[in-house]
C-alpha cells in the first residue's frame, strides 16, 4: 500500500467525523468501477464539470524529451483512457450542452466533443457538410449533430456582451497563460464562424431525418473500451440512449433559430428563417408528452418569438392572443403615434409592460427625431411624460430625460402631466401606496416648476387638492412664496426701512410668537413696532435663544433709542443663528439689514458688523470645501480677510473667532506668502494665532528643504511645546526633600492647549495637518520614551529629537492631542494611507490589536484599490509587517501570523514555525493553507499534522504544495506571480474578516 493509500484508510478510521476527502483523477485510472459509484453521489466531489476538466487537463499535458524539448501529449494508453473518462462523465450527463457550456470553457468543450467524434468512427478529413447523415450508423450521425449543435450555439454565445470565465485545464492564473487561452479560445472561434453555413446545413439535414436517434452512454462506452464494437452493437439501432426524432427536432429548431436571429442583426431577411424555426420548436414543444431530453429555455423562446415577431411583421391584430408587445410595436408601424401614447396611459394602471420595454419604446421615437423625422418631438415628450408618471407609481426616482422636459415647461405640457397622473390612478381601487407615490410626484413637480403660475395650474388641479392633505399644500405653498421673494434690502435708503405702519390688530403673544419665527428682516421691523405700540419692555429678551458675542454686548445695549436696540440685536442674533444651521442665504439678508441699520448712528458697530459678513462669507465658503467644492475664494474675500488682519481700530470690540477662522481660512488656501512674507511683525507678535499661521505657512514652505533651512520648523516646535507645558512649582515634602508640583491650568504657551485644538479643527489643508501630526508624534515619542513601540508618521526628521525640559511637558496632554489630531484629519480624509498609518500605529502601542490591524488593512487597500494591485512597499514596509503579525498574534490567530511571516522582506521562518505549533488558534486554520507560497512553510505543516495524525488537515497541505505553480524549478517571474496572487487574496480575505 502507498503512503497516501495509508494516510487516506488512516482519515477513514481514525479521523473525527467530516467533509469526506476529495476523490483524486488517478484514482479512476486505478478502479473502473469507481466513476459510476462517484457520479452517483448526491454531492459528488468533484462534480462532473471539474472530472471533465482533471481528466483532460492530464490527458493533455505536453511531454518533455531527452533533449529537454516540449513534445506534444503522448498516445498512450493512460491517456487514451483519461479521455474515455471524460466522455463516459459526459454520457452520463446526457450529452447537456446546457450544463457542459456553463462549466466548460470552449477550447475544454472543444477537446471533448472532438473526443467524442474520433471514438463515434466519424470519418476523419471529410467534411461534416458532405456526410450522408441517414447512411452513418445512429450514434456516429448524434455525435455530428451535437458538434455541429455546440458550433452555432457556441457562435451565438460569444455575440453577449458578458461571458463568465470558467476553469479550464488551460487556463492557469499565469498572465501568459489566460492570454495564450484567450488567443486559442478567439482561433476557435474564427473556425467555427468559417464554417457556421456548414453547421446549419448539417442540422437542416438532420430536421429531414425521420427516425429516431441513439447517443453514447456509460456503457455503449464501456464497450468500445474493451474492443467489443465488432460484433457491431456499438453501431446497431438499440445501442445507446434513444433520443426520439421529435424531441432531437424541437431542440435543432431552437438552436438554428438562435443563429438565423443573431445572423439577423446584419441581414434583416434571415429573421423570417428564424420566425419559422421558433414556431416549429414551440409547436413541438406541444406536440410532446415527455421532453426528459430537450433543454431550452422557455422564457427565452418566448421572448425570442416576440421580438422576431415584431421585426417580421408578423402579428394581427385581431388576434386575442396577441401580446401587448405586439401591439405595442402594430401601432408603431402604422404610425398610430397617438394610440401609443393611449395604450402607455393605460399601461400605467395595468403595469404589464416593463419599464426597460417602455424606455426601449422612446428610444426608438428619439432615434427617429435625431434621424430627421418631423412631427415627433410632442410624441417623445409625452411618452416621457408617460414613463415618468410610471417611474413614480412604483417609487422610482424621476428619469434624467424628465426633468431635462421640466427645464422648459409649458402650459400644454403641464396639462399633459396632470391628464396623465388622472388617468393612471385607478378610481377607489387604487392602492394607498400608489396614491402616497403620486402625491410625492405631484410635490415633485411644483418644487420643480419655476413659473408660479404653472404651480398654481398644479396646486389647484382637483388630483392636487385630493392626495395631499391641507397642511401638506399650506407647507407647500409657503415653500413656493418663500422661493420667489426676491426682496434687496440694500436696494433702498435707510428711511424706508422705518417707513412701515404699524398695526395693533393682533395681541402681544402672537406678536412676540412671529417674532421669533420670522426671518425676514422688514418683518421683524414691522412687529417691534406694532409691539413697542402696545407695551416698552426690550423685547430682545422675548426669547432666551437669542445670544450675541458677550464682546458686543455692551456696545449693542448702549444705543438710546429702544425699538433700534431691539431690532440691532435680534437682527445680530438671528443672523449668528442661522450661520451655525448653515443657512448663510437669511444670515446675509438679516446682517445686511443690520449693516445699513446701524451705518448712520454707529462707526463701531458698522465695523462690527463688517466683521461679522466677513466671518459669514468665510464660513460659507470653507463650508462649501468641505462638501467638496474645489472652487477658490474670490480675491476680493481674500483682501477683504487680509484687511481685517491688519486692521488697527481702538477701542473696537473684536472677536477671538473672526481672527482665528481668518488665519485658518489663509492656511486651507495656502495663501502662504502673504503668511510668511506680508503679514507686519507687530501682528505677529500681538496675536497668537497670526503666529501659528505664520510658523506653519513657513514650515510647510521649507519641508522640500535642506534640513539646515529647516529654522522656522524648529520654532514651531518651541510654541508647540509650550502650549503642552505646564508650570512647576517646587515644594518642599516633610521628609526634606524636594518634590515637584505641576499646574495643569497654567499654560505656559502662547495659547491655551483647548483653543490650539479648536484652532486645529478649523484646518483643512493637508499638508499642514500632516506637518502637525508629524510634530506631535515626534514629541510623543520623546515624552513617551519607548523605542520599541514608535508611532510612525512623515517628516519626522525635521523635528529635534529630544527636550532639554522634559519634566514640564504634560504627558497626557500629549497623548490626548495626537489622538485627537489624528482623528479629525481622518474624518477629513479617511483614505490618506500616511494617517492611517499612524492611527493604526497609535492603537498598537495602546494594546488595541484589532483596531490597529483594521487600519493597517485600509492603508493597505486604499492604495491598492482593496488589494487587487500591490500594496506599495513603503506603505507595508517590514516594521508595519511585523506590527500586524503581533496583532495577528495576540489575538491568537496563528496561522494568519504564518501567512504574513512571508510577507517581509525575509521569510520569519522562526516565527511562522512557532505560530503553526500553537493548535489553540482563533482563526479558520486549514482554509488559510491556499494563501501560503513558500514551499518551506507548507513542508513544515505537512510534518505538524502528520506529527499529530491530522490526516485531513495534512491532506489540505499537501494539496496546496503540490499546486504547479509553486514549484521550485519555475522561473523566478512565474513563483513571483504565484506568489502576489496570494498575497492579493489573502489580503482581501483578511480585510472581509476585519472591516
Amino acid at each position: 500500500m502507498s503512503a497516501e493509500a495509508a494516510d487516506r484508510v488512516a482519515a477513514v478510521t481514525t479521523s473525527r467525523p467530516s467533509t469526506p476527502l476529495q476523490t483524486s483523477w488517478f484514482e479512476f485510472l486505478l478502479d473502473s468501477s469507481l466513476l459510476e459509484k462517484h457520479l452517483q453521489k448526491s454531492n459528488s466531489d468533484p462534480t462532473p464539470v471539474q472530472l471533465i476538466v482533471q481528466f483532460l487537463e492530464q490527458a493533455s499535458k505536453p511531454s518533455v524529451n531527452e533533449q529537454n524539448q516540449v513534445q506534444p501529449p503522448v498516445d498512450n494508453r493512460r491517456n487514451r483512457t483519461l479521455k474515455l473518462l471524460a466522455l463516459k462523465v459526459a454520457a452520463y450527463m446526457k450529452w447537456e450542452l446546457d450544463l457542459l457550456e456553463k462549466g466548460l470553457t470552449i477550447p475544454v468543450l472543444n477537446m471533448l466533443l472532438n473526443e467524442l467524434l474520433c471514438v463515434s468512427k466519424v470519418p476523419p478529413g471529410v467534411k461534416h457538410v458532405d456526410l450522408d447523415l441517414s447512411t452513418l450508423p445512429p450514434t456516429t450521425a448524434m455525435a455530428v449533430i451535437i458538434y455541429n449543435r455546440w458550433a452555432i450555439r457556441t457562435i451565438v454565445l460569444s455575440s453577449f456582451p458578458e461571458k463568465q470565465t470558467k476553469p479550464g485545464p488551460h487556463q492557469m492564473n499565469m498572465l501568459s497563460i489566460v492570454q495564450q487561452e484567450k488567443e486559442m479560445t478567439e482561433n476557435i472561434l474564427t473556425v467555427l464562424k468559417e464554417q457556421a453555413a456548414d453547421s446549419i446545413s448539417v442540422l437542416e439535414g438532420a430536421l429531414l431525418l425521420k427516425k429516431d436517434f441513439y447517443v453514447h452512454t456509460l456503457r455503449t462506452l464501456d464497450l468500445l473500451a474493451a474492443d467489443t464494437a465488432a460484433n457491431g452493437e456499438t453501431e446497431s439501432s438499440t445501442a445507446g440512449l434513444r433520443i426520439s426524432a421529435d424531441e432531437l427536432h424541437c431542440q435543432v429548431h431552437y438552436d438554428l433559430g438562435g443563429i438565423f436571429f443573431q445572423q439577423g442583426c446584419t441581414d434583416q431577411l434571415i429573421y423570417p428563417k428564424a420566425r419559422d424555426h421558433f414556431r416549429q420548436t414551440k409547436e413541438l414543444l406541444k406536440k410532446l408528452d415527455s421532453t426528459v431530453h430537450v433543454h431550452l429555455d422557455e422564457n427565452r423562446l418566448a421572448g425570442y418569438w416576440n421580438a422576431c415577431r415584431a421585426l417580421t411583421g408578423d402579428c394581427d391584430p385581431s388576434d386575442p392572443q396577441t401580446s401587448p408587445y405586439d401591439q405595442i410595436n402594430n401601432l408603431i408601424r402604422a404610425n398610430k403615434n397617438q394610440a401609443v401614447i393611449e395604450a402607455f396611459i393605460k399601461d400605467n394602471m395595468s403595469r404589464s409592460l416593463p419599464n426597460n420595454f417602455r424606455r426601449s419604446v422612446l428610444r426608438e421615437f428619439s432615434y427617429k427625431v435625431q434621424q430627421g423625422e418631423s412631427g415627433l418631438d410632442e410624441v417623445c415628450h409625452k411618452l416621457c411624460v408617460c414613463n415618468a408618471v410610471r417611474d413614480a407609481l412604483e417609487g422610482e426616482v424621476l428619469g434624467v430625460r424628465f426633468q431635462q422636459l421640466l427645464l422648459k415647461p409649458s402650459k400644454q405640457m403641464v396639462d399633459f402631466v396632470l391628464e396623465v397622473c388622472t388617468r393612471s390612478l385607478e378610481k377607489d381601487r387604487s392602492s394607498e401606496t400608489s396614491r402616497r407615490n403620486m402625491a410625492s410626484f405631484l410635490r415633485t413637480l411644483c418644487e420643480s416648476l419655476k413659473d408660479l403660475s404653472l404651480v398654481f395650474v398644479v396646486s389647484s388641479h382637483k388630483l392636487f387638492m385630493e392626495l395631499l392633505k391641507e397642511e401638506e399644500r399650506k407647507v407647500l405653498m409657503e415653500q413656493m412664496r418663500k422661493r420667489s421673494a426676491t426682496i434687496n434690502l440694500s436696494a433702498k435708503p435707510l428711511p424706508s426701512f422705518y417707513d412701515i405702519p404699524a398695526s395693533a390688530s393682533v395681541n402681544i403673544g402672537q406678536l412676540e410668537q412671529q417674532l421669533i419665527l420670522s426671518l425676514e428682516p422688514r418683518r421683524i421691523r414691522q412687529i417691534l413696532i406694532e409691539l413697542h405700540g402696545m407695551a416698552e419692555r426690550p423685547f430682545w429678551r422675548v426669547n432666551s435663544k437669542w445670544e450675541v458675542p458677550s464682546d458686543y454686548l455692551n456696545v449693542i445695549l448702549s444705543i438710546k433709542d429702544n425699538l433700534t436696540k431691539d431690532l440691532v440685536y435680534i437682527l445680530m442674533a438671528k443672523g449668528l443663528h442661522c450661520i451655525s444651521i448653515k443657512d448663510f442665504a437669511h444670515a446675509r439678508q438679516l446682517f445686511s439689514a443690520c449693516l445699513e441699520l446701524v451705518t448712520e448712528f454707529s462707526p463701531k458697530l458698522r465695523q462690527v458688523m463688517l466683521n461679522e459678513m466677513l466671518l459669514l462669507e468665510v464660513r460659507a465658503h470653507e463650508s462649501l470645501a468641505a462638501e467638496g467644492s474645489k472652487e477658490r475664494p474670490p480675491p476680493d474675500l481674500v483682501s477683504r480677510v487680509r484687511g481685517y488682519l491688519e486692521m488697527r481700530i481702538h477701542d473696537l470690540p473684536l472677536r477671538q473667532v473672526v481672527g482665528e477662522e481668518c488665519v485658518a481660512f489663509m492656511l486651507n488656501w495656502r495663501e502662504n506668502d502673504y503668511l510668511t512674507l506680508q503679514v507686519p511683525p507687530s501682528l505677529v507678535m500681538n496675536n497668537p494665532y497670526i503666529k501659528l499661521g505664520q510658523l506653519l505657512a513657513s514650515t510647510c514652505k521649507e519641508l522640500p528643504g535642506p534640513k539646515e533651512s529647516r529654522r522656522t520648523a524648529k520654532e514651531l516646535w518651541e510654541v508647540v511645546v509650550q502650549i503642552c507645558s505646564v508650570s512647576i512649582q517646587h515644594k518642599r515634602n516633610s521628609d526634606g526633600r524636594v518634590g515637584l508640583i505641576k499646574q495643569r491650568d497654567s499654560s505656559l504657551g502662547i495659547l491655551h492647549r483647548s483653543k490650539f485644538i479648536t484652532f486645529i479643527k478649523k484646518i483643512r489643508e493637508p499638508l499642514v495637518l500632516t506637518t502637525l501630526i508629524s510634530l506631535f508624534v515626534r514629541l510623543h515619542s520623546i515624552v513617551r520614551d519607548d523605542i520599541v513601540n514608535e508611532v510612525t508618521a512623515e517628516h519626522l526628521s525635521i523635528w529635534p529629537s529630544s527636550l532639554p525640559n522634559i519634566q514640564a511637558v504634560d504627558v497626557e496632554a500629549v497623548a490626548v492631542t495626537v489622538k485627537e489630531l489624528v482623528s479629525y484629519a481622518l474624518t477629513l480624509n479617511p483614505n490618506n494611507q500616511s494617517w492611517l498609518i499612524t492611527q493604526a500605529d497609535i492603537y498598537f502601542v495602546t494594546n488595541q490589536y484589532s483596531a490597529a490591524l483594521n487600519l493597517y488593512l485600509q492603508a493597505g487597500a486604499v492604495c491598492s484599490d482593496f488589494f487587487t494591485k500591490a500594496v506599495p512597499p513603503d506603505i507595508y514596509t517590514d516594521q508595519v509587517l511585523k506590527r500586524m503579525i503581533k496583532c495577528c498574534s495576540m489575538m491568537n490567530c496563528h496561522t494568519q501570523v504564518a501567512v504574513l511571516c512571508q510577507f517581509l522582506r525575509e521569510v520569519d521562518y522562526m516565527t511562522a514555525f512557532k505560530a503553526l505549533q500553537e493548535q489553540n488558534s482563533h482563526d479558520a486554520m486549514d482554509s488559510f493553507y491556499d494563501y501560503i507560497w513558500d514551499v518551506t512553510i507548507l513542508e513544515y505543516l505537512t510534518h505538524i499534522h502528520h506529527k499529530r495524525g491530522e490526516a485531513e488537515k495534512r491532506q489540505i497541505a499537501i494539496k496546496a504544495i503540490g499546486q504547479t505553480e509553486l514549484n521550485t524549478s519555475n522561473p523566478e517571474e512565474v513563483l513571483q506571480l504565484a506568489a502576489q496572487k496570494r498575497k492579493k487574496r489573502f489580503l482581501q480575505a483578511m480585510a472581509k474578516l476585519y472591516f
